[in-house]
């Protein structure tokens, strides 16, 4: 009786550095003046090794570089994670290879370079479209910066996803429709829609709980979400996971593994 075929796997690699920290963000990130991007691209290798020893002739589907704000990496640290992942491991000949970005000028003048190193898909943080809002969710950028980095995006790499925080205080279900509306005409294959939650350790969980942040009642954010799934189905970017869209063939890889 022969054995089931080996299945591929994902890499994730952690990049766990930003340059300001979101109030809503409860991921392992820290701000930090300074990186020793030497010592950090040695570390990286070593853990690379260190599972290759545990996982002899399993296939590479998919590289996921997540954060905190992978965008900051040097390219060069990115090129020689890719480049080892392949010599220590068969490589699947169509791999998808994701960057989690921040659309600022900064890190859209490093897409070229990263695309260079081996990026193909990059999933970019946008949040919103508008400029109070992003205030409010405590991002470096504008709507219009956010924008810019999304052309440039399309410009240098072959797939690209971007996200989107709803259920915002006071946000209506029209508000959202616009928003989102305005989002589906970018043309984007992928989209990433969060609802808004309260982590425990967060800048938002304390002004919660001193009852100087306004949520959504439970019927808006229901609202909320049946109008995220009805206006991206209706555009051709039906859901495959809670908070994915995508067009059909389209998802990523990385999160269907």
């Amino acid at each position: 009786m022969s054995s089931a075929p080996e299945p591929g796997f994902g890499l994730y690699i952690h990049w766990p550095f930003c340059l300001s920290k979101c109030p809503y963000c409860d991921f392992n990130s820290h701000v930090r003046d300074s990186v020793d991007h030497d010592r950090w691209r040695k570390g990286l290798l070593t853990e690379l090794r260190h599972y290759a020893g545990r996982t002899p002739g399993r296939t590479v589907t998919s590289i996921f570089f997540g954060g905190g704000t992978p965008s900051l990496m040097e390219p060069a640290t990115v090129a020689a994670v890719i480049d080892e992942a392949a010599r220590l491991w068969p490589m699947a000949q169509d791999v998808e290879i994701t960057l989690e970005a921040n659309p600022s000028s900064v890190e859209a003048d490093r897409f070229q370079a990263l695309a260079q190193a081996g990026v193909n898909r990059v999933s970019l943080g946008l949040q919103a479209l508008d400029d109070a809002s992003l205030a409010f969710l405590g991002r470096r950028h504008n709507a219009a910066e956010g924008l810019a980095a999304l052309a440039v995006a399309k410009r240098n790499f072959a797939r690209v996803s971007f996200d989107l925080i709803y259920a915002r205080p006071h946000q209506t279900v029209a508000a959202w429709q616009a928003e989102l509306t305005r989002a589906i005409a970018e043309g984007t294959e992928h989209l990433s829609v969060y609802q808004l939650t309260i982590e425990e350790g967060t800048k938002f969980a304390t002004l919660y709980a001193r009852g100087e942040l306004a949520m959504p009642d439970e019927d808006t954010q229901v609202a909320l979400y049946e109008k995220t799934h009805d206006l991206l189905g209706a555009a051709g970017l039906p859901a495959y996971e809670i908070s994915n869209h995508a067009r059909p063939g389209a998802e990523s890889r990385h999160n269907l593994t």
